[in-house]
């Protein structure tokens, strides 16, 4: 999933941030607090407070939650506060990241960049910041804490069980430098260290490929849905069509078998670490 970062679609003040900042103005307005005393009380600024009223930045959950109380809003700030971290990703990902964030097993294929689940805080700034359009620093920050906030899924109990196979030029390309690529590597080896995800690396010399028609991500869920995610250029889709699903699942099945071993691929990354 090359997920998040894709399309800067996100626009100040508008949909559900512009909802939640009216919500809060009014409820602020109605405990008869200004700006500067509502911001002590929850310890906010009065600029950052404009910004969470006017939709121009996304509020934490634990501000709604001290808000909700300190305004008496009896619950109305604190029920929006799904759709309010939601509004952290583009429109085109938020439900692939609703998704993600229930599933109990998860399988992506990457070809591009490192999936945004494995990347170092590092390595995701650096690719938001070399993204065309450019996005301002604001959403930038945005983006980064949402794809920091997606790899929780690593410590979520019951553990899901995810894998990756990615393609071995992405452990080439040294996006960002090369002390963020070190590092990024230092991630994948202790990211693989965990029980529950294994990750393989697609090796260059491989004469056959299945994966040709480009990235995808696979789910499955608590109830037993599997689902798939592709997104190419910003255009994105979820497939919940059983055929679509079980033809993915059949090329990821053939690209694990074609891809390094998980002890093999941590093993090229080792090699790769102690060569550069």
């Amino acid at each position: 999933m090359d997920d998040e970062v894709q399309q800067p679609e996100y626009e100040d003040g508008t949909g559900m941030l512009c909802v939640f900042g009216r919500q809060l103005k009014l409820f602020r307005e109605r405990a008869g607090m200004d700006r500067v005393r509502f911001g002590s009380l929850t310890g906010y600024s009065a600029s950052t407070i404009a910004s969470f009223e006017q939709g121009r930045r996304i509020p934490p959950p634990k501000f709604i939650d001290q808000a909700d109380e300190v305004l008496s809003a009896g619950g109305v700030l604190r029920a929006s506060k799904e759709e309010v971290a939601r509004a952290q990703y583009p429109a085109f990902f938020r439900d692939a990241a609703k998704l993600e964030a229930e599933a109990v097993v998860l399988h992506v294929y990457a070809t591009q960049a490192m999936p945004g689940l494995l990347q170092s805080e590092e390595y995701a700034r650096a690719v938001f910041a070399m993204w065309l359009p450019q996005l301002d620093e604001e959403i930038i920050e945005q983006r980064l804490a949402a794809r920091l906030a997606r790899q929780q899924i690593f410590d979520r109990r019951p553990a899901p069980h995810l894998s990756f196979v990615v393609e071995e030029a992405v452990l080439l390309r040294p996006l960002g430098g090369r002390a963020v690529w070190r590092v990024q590597l230092e991630q994948l080896l202790l990211v693989a260290e965990k029980r529950n995800v294994e990750i393989q690396v697609m090796p260059l010399s491989r004469q056959e490929h299945a994966g040709l028609a480009g990235p995808f991500t696979l789910m499955e869920m608590k109830d037993g849905r599997r689902i798939a995610y592709a997104e190419v250029q910003g255009d994105s889709r979820v497939h919940t069509e059983r055929e679509k699903v079980r033809e993915l699942e059949r090329t990821y099945g053939t690209l694990r078998a074609q891809a390094h071993t998980p002890a093999e691929s941590r093993a090229l990354i080792e090699k790769l670490l102690g060569e550069r």
